[in-house]
């Protein structure tokens, strides 16, 4: 399977406002395919379409649990890979959370970034089929990530300036070393 190459901030193209996704045939379904190689491949939980310069409203995903919160004897958790086309948030909690995120776009770099803990969203699937659903805790998180990216949002937006700006100077740095 094909990767992609993952845009580093800052590049300009991650600031993009993703379009609206109207055609639903099979190329839908390989792009979305090598989107997971790829995150696979960087070792990530989630990519937006506009990360691999593909400027689309198109999320992949995989929130498993991790290991080491199952009995070891227990058979592995099914994976949490989820397509979302199109995918919007309808409504959130006023309770909030912190959370550690990371991003491939930042690679290295991670902040807590307050968001609300649940959500309820809605998206469309590889047919175009529209869906509904809440979610909670790793997952809410994930994908009020990745719905960000899609509007040309990056979790570093959601931090102190301070905070930011560390982070940007570290990048800086290792791109240097690079």
């Amino acid at each position: 399977m094909s990767h992609h190459p993952i845009l580093i901030h800052p590049d300009r193209r991650l600031r993009r406002i993703a379009a609206t996704v109207t055609d639903f045939d099979e190329t839908l379904g390989e792009l979305t395919a090598a989107m997971f190689a790829t995150m696979y491949a960087a070792r990530g939980i989630g990519l937006a379409a506009p990360q691999v310069d593909i400027q689309r409203r198109i999320v992949v995903m995989d929130v498993t649990p991790a290991n080491d919160e199952r009995n070891e004897d227990a058979p592995a958790p099914a994976h949490g890979k989820r397509i979302l086309i199109n995918p919007e948030v309808l409504a959130h909690s006023e309770e909030t959370g912190d959370h550690e995120e990371g991003c491939l776009s930042l690679p290295g770099q991670y902040a807590s970034v307050r968001r609300p803990a649940r959500i309820r969203f809605a998206w469309q699937d590889l047919f175009g089929d529209r869906h509904e659903a809440d979610a909670d805790g790793l997952l809410a998180v994930c994908i009020q990530h990745e719905i960000d990216h899609l509007d040309g949002v990056l979790f570093i937006d959601r931090i102190s300036r301070l905070k930011r700006e560390r982070i940007e100077k570290k990048l800086a740095k290792s791109r240097q070393r690079t």
